[in-house]
C-alpha cells in the first residue's frame, strides 16, 4: 500500500497536549509520531522536567529544528520522602516567564504531575484562584491526583520568583 505525503505527515500531538498560554504548551513525553506536529509549533525551547536522560531521538529532532532543550530534573512528588524542589520549579518558572524562550513546550513523562505543578505555580503568578488551579491540575492528572502536588502548589511562594520584567509575556 502506498501512503500519501499527507498520511506520512499526520499531525499527532503528544499525550496530554494543551496550550497553557499563548506561546506556552504542555504535554507528556513526545515521541517520533509527534514530530510533525511539534515541528508546526516552531518551538524555541523545551523544558524537560524529569531527572532521567532525554532520549537520543528527541535530542536529535530538537537539534534539527533549532530547539533548545533545558532539563530540570524534578523527582516525582511521592510519599513518603520525595519532595519537589521549590528552587528548581522557581528556576523553570523564570525561563517560562521570559518571552525570549517562546514558543516553549513543558513536559514530563505523562504531562500530569511535574508539568501540573509547574503550570499550577505559573497560575499562581497569574493570580488564578486555588480552586481554578486545582481544577486544571485535576483535569490533566485524572484519577492520579496527588495531594502532595496540590499542597506544593498551594504553599509555593510566588514572591520568590524573580524574572526579567522587560521580557515578560503579555498575558502576565
Amino acid at each position: 500500500m502506498v501512503t500519501t505525503q499527507a498520511e506520512d505527515e499526520l499531525l499527532i500531538p503528544p499525550l496530554n497536549f494543551a496550550m497553557v498560554s499563548p506561546g506556552v504548551y504542555r504535554a507528556g513525553y513526545p515521541n517520533k509520531k509527534n514530530y510533525p506536529f511539534l515541528k508546526k509549533l516552531t518551538l524555541k525551547t523545551v523544558l524537560y522536567l524529569c531527572p532521567e536522560d532525554y532520549s537520543s531521538a528527541n535530542i536529535e529532532f530538537f537539534m534539527e529544528t533549532g530547539t533548545q532543550v533545558l532539563q530540570f530534573g524534578i523527582p516525582g512528588n511521592k510519599e513518603p520522602f520525595v519532595d519537589i524542589p521549590e528552587d528548581v520549579i522557581r528556576d523553570a518558572l523564570e525561563i517560562l516567564l521570559d518571552v525570549r524562550y517562546h514558543p516553549l513546550l513543558i513536559h514530563c513523562n505523562k504531562g500530569k504531575h511535574r508539568t501540573g505543578c509547574l503550570v499550577g505555580c505559573l497560575r499562581k503568578v497569574q493570580r488564578w484562584s486555588l480552586t481554578s488551579i486545582f481544577d486544571e491540575y485535576r483535569r490533566f492528572a485524572g484519577s492520579k491526583v496527588r495531594i502532595l502536588d496540590q499542597q506544593f502548589i498551594e504553599l509555593f511562594r510566588v514572591a520568590d520568583v524573580k524574572y526579567n520584567k522587560t521580557y515578560k509575556p503579555s498575558w502576565l
